[in-house]
């Protein structure tokens, strides 16, 4: 017995999502969420205007898609650098030094769409992704300085949590300084340097009371 398949309405998309949404994080990178149009996205996008609002449906939609796409990307090659055998140390100094190489990459806008563009962006629903990124970047952090207790470069007592959130506010300033044009040679010693304070002992740390 032959049995009838249901053949899918409407023509085959003639475009890759993926890709089409990888093109609208240059187009919000380079603009801005305000700044973007319909039709930026669909001359940046190379969709059409039918199958953009049949696929993607409005601006506010391929924001949120592409933002989770870039994270996801971004979030991905930070945890190689971190977690790449390697000491605690070059750990750190390899998580910062790639948000800068990032933040300063040939061909794109400078600084980062997590960083630069989307907290600008007033809806609830990128806040608290956003949120979510960050504490998922902390956590991240705090796990291996947790590791480095246990290979016994740091002492027990050491303050991952606090130290973790300094390395990812680290991390948001030098990419924020890319942006406003600091050198990348500057910023690479200046993450070298971050890893190097966010290690010291507790009372070497400490700041100072007046």
């Amino acid at each position: 017995m032959v049995q009838n398949k249901a053949r899918p309405r409407g023509r085959p998309r003639s475009f890759d999502e993926k890709e089409a949404l990888e093109k609208a994080i240059q187009v919000f990178w380079s603009k801005g969420y305000d700044g973007v149009t319909i039709d930026d996205l669909v001359a940046g996008m190379g969709v059409g205007r039918p199958s953009l609002y049949a696929v993607f449906e409005d601006k506010r939609t391929i924001f949120l898609r592409a933002l989770k796409l870039y994270a996801e990307a971004k979030g991905a090659r930070a945890a190689k650098a971190l977690l790449a055998p390697q000491s605690l140390r070059d750990s750190l100094t390899s998580f910062l030094r790639y948000a800068v190489e990032s933040a300063t990459e040939k061909g794109s806008a400078r600084g980062c769409l997590l960083i630069c563009v989307a907290p600008l962006v007033n809806d609830s629903e990128v806040q608290q992704f956003l949120q979510n990124a960050a504490a998922g970047g902390a956590a991240l952090v705090e796990s291996r300085l947790r590791d480095g207790i246990i290979a016994k470069e740091i002492p027990p007592d050491f303050p991952v949590a606090v130290r973790a959130i300094q390395v990812t506010d680290f991390a948001r300033g030098l990419t924020m300084r890319a942006q406003m044009g600091m050198p990348r040679k500057t910023l690479l010693k200046d993450a070298e340097e971050a890893a190097e304070l966010v290690l010291l002992p507790r009372r070497e740390n400490a700041v100072p009371k007046r």
